[in-house]
């Protein structure tokens, strides 16, 4: 991450994930109703559980992080889930702008995709790294206003990837991470034809993915209430249910919509348009202007 502090973060010794005296006020959950992650407030602060794998203490006025690995959880698998979700979620709690989104840079200026778990950000993004661009960040899109605008934020210079996107885009000998224990996505690091993009750069589009049943390309501006809406349901939130900062958001959110582009962006799903799909939307940014 950059241009912010960064949180303490501690890896502490593995415990076993005991029941808790007190019930979850949010929790986030697979898509077969499994649960993912459960939110918990404590004395200090929160507690964040993610099943078998590990508990995330976040604590005191700057949130430090303290993790509690549980037994056979790898350091690699708590580093990942601390840099992919806890801390995105202490930036929100910070009242940074933090979004599911992937970000790629475009003759300048950055465009942000966004969508359901499955809709294609990472392939497409990785698509753009490996086809003459650069990426900012793959899953994980802190925003910034910036006096002219906003600002995308590049994050950790590396993107995950199922088998399927690896063996269509990435050249064989492309470094990545250590595997890590609740995913078979693979983390490429920026570097051997993965271009990356270190430096902030001025916001111009967001495109909404849609489902991908369908044999053409689309583009669709979407009216501001929709983007809204659409902009939310996409955020980190540590604390959904804290008014003031959620008021605080909403109003940040609003500020983004009325700044950046938004569009509805669908196209087949088939590694073969994938070059089809970069250039259509770099023709798009051309008709409006943007890049060059």
């Amino acid at each position: 991450m950059a241009d912010y502090a960064l949180p303490d973060f501690t890896l502490l010794k593995t415990r076993a994930q005991k029941d808790l005296p007190l019930a979850p006020f949010h929790e986030w959950t697979f898509p077969d109703g499994e649960p993912w992650t459960r939110f918990y407030r404590t004395a200090s602060g929160y507690l964040l559980r993610f099943p078998k794998l590990a508990d995330f203490e976040i604590a005191g006025s700057d949130l430090a992080v303290h993790c509690h690995p549980a037994p056979e959880t790898s350091a690699d698998t708590c580093e990942h889930l601390y840099l992919n979700q806890v801390l995105l979620l202490v930036l929100s709690k910070r009242g940074k702008l933090v979004f599911h989104a992937s970000a790629v840079e475009v003759a300048g200026v950055a465009i942000a995709f966004l969508g359901e778990t499955g809709r294609g950000k990472s392939t497409l993004a990785a698509s753009f790294a490996t086809g003459g661009c650069r990426f900012l960040t793959d899953d994980g899109l802190v925003v910034e206003a910036d006096g002219k605008g906003f600002a995308a934020l590049p994050s950790h210079p590396s993107i995950r990837l199922w088998e399927d996107s690896q063996r269509a885009l990435v050249a064989s000998g492309a470094a990545n991470a250590p595997s890590v224990q609740y995913t078979n996505k693979v983390r490429f690091l920026a570097g051997n034809g993965i271009a990356f993009c270190p430096q902030p750069r001025p916001l111009q589009r967001a495109y909404f993915l849609g489902e991908g049943r369908t044999n053409k390309i689309g583009f669709s501006r979407m009216p501001a209430a929709e983007a809204m809406m659409a902009w939310v349901g996409n955020s980190f939130l540590l604390d959904p249910k804290e008014r003031a900062l959620l008021a605080s958001h909403f109003q940040q959110v609003a500020g983004l919509v009325n700044g950046v582009r938004c569009y509805w962006l669908d196209y087949p799903r088939r590694f073969e348009e994938l070059p089809s799909v970069r250039q259509a939307i770099v023709e798009h940014l051309q008709e409006e202007g943007v890049a060059a």
